[in-house]
């Protein structure tokens, strides 16, 4: 029986403890401030950049690890003991990592290494990652473990809440004008994965409304099915988030125990702090 390792990136939105539980390697998407350089959740997390937005006036840049950085990671997993090594990395829609997981390969020739585009980020590729891991560990032939995870993209899904359009004004995305008339207007947008890219679905007025859409539209995809897994994403926002978790526990049955993690700053710069989202995976 061969050992496989499982490799991602930190657009996951994985904590390192819970990879690191899995044994599962990531590689850090990188924050850039001017000249200064910062890994994603070693680093910098999602508080200390909107703390450093705030305080500048300007957003960061982000960028994909280079194939450097996963063929040290692949070099590392066979170091380890991997005979094979699956990565999967978030959407190529939205980032060049996927390239550079591919060109990582090339690099190191003579290892078994596969490389998958997940077509989706956040907790969506990170429940592939935890599916994959799991089979993993249970002996499973690599395209058995390509196959489950994405069994389970096929049955997760992504709402989530931005709380301003101030971010996506400085970064180009919508004007400043816009942004101004959606806060003064307290235009909540809903935003879920379309198409691997993390794209708005709906505008909605309100902080308060916005969450109950948001619930409408989980209870939507559950239909008459169960929740086998659920996470609260947020950004720079635990305590909404904390909030967020009472309403949706009072009208959809959920799991009894509901993680909390950050969207990380690979994608949050992109999002906005105050963003407050759900992931769940609809059991079979």
């Amino acid at each position: 029986m061969s050992a496989i390792r499982i490799i991602t990136d930190t657009d996951s939105s994985l904590p390192f403890q819970v990879a690191d539980d899995w044994g599962i390697i990531q590689v850090p998407i990188t924050v850039h401030f001017g000249e200064e350089v910062f890994k994603t959740g070693e680093e910098m997390d999602d508080v200390q950049t909107f703390t450093r937005i705030d305080r500048e006036g300007e957003l960061p840049t982000t960028s994909a690890p280079s194939p450097g950085n996963f063929a040290e990671a692949y070099q590392r997993a066979f170091a380890e003991g991997a005979d094979q090594v699956i990565c999967f990395t978030v959407s190529g829609e939205v980032s060049a990592t996927y390239k550079a997981a591919l060109a990582g390969k090339e690099i190191i020739k003579d290892g078994n290494v596969t490389v998958m585009d997940t077509k989706s980020l956040s907790m969506g590729q990170g429940y592939m990652v935890l599916e994959a891991a799991k089979l993993a560990g249970q002996g499973k032939e690599p395209r058995e473990i390509i196959a489950g995870a994405e069994e389970v993209r096929g049955r997760t899904h992504l709402f989530a809440a931005l709380s301003t359009l101030k971010y996506m004004a400085m970064s180009g995305r919508v004007g400043h004008l816009t942004a101004g008339m959606a806060n003064l207007l307290s235009i909540k947008p809903i935003l879920s994965i379309q198409d691997g890219k993390l794209d708005l679905l709906e505008k909605v007025r309100t902080k308060g409304k916005s969450w109950q859409r948001v619930i409408e539209l989980v209870d939507h995809e559950v239909g008459k099915k169960q929740i086998e897994k659920m996470s609260l994403l947020h950004v720079n926002a635990l305590e909404d988030a904390k909030a967020f978790e009472t309403q949706i526990r009072d009208q959809i049955k959920c799991p009894e125990k509901i993680p909390y993690y950050e969207l990380t700053p690979g994608l949050s710069v992109h999002a906005g702090s105050g963003l407050v989202g759900v992931t769940f995976v609809v059991a079979k």
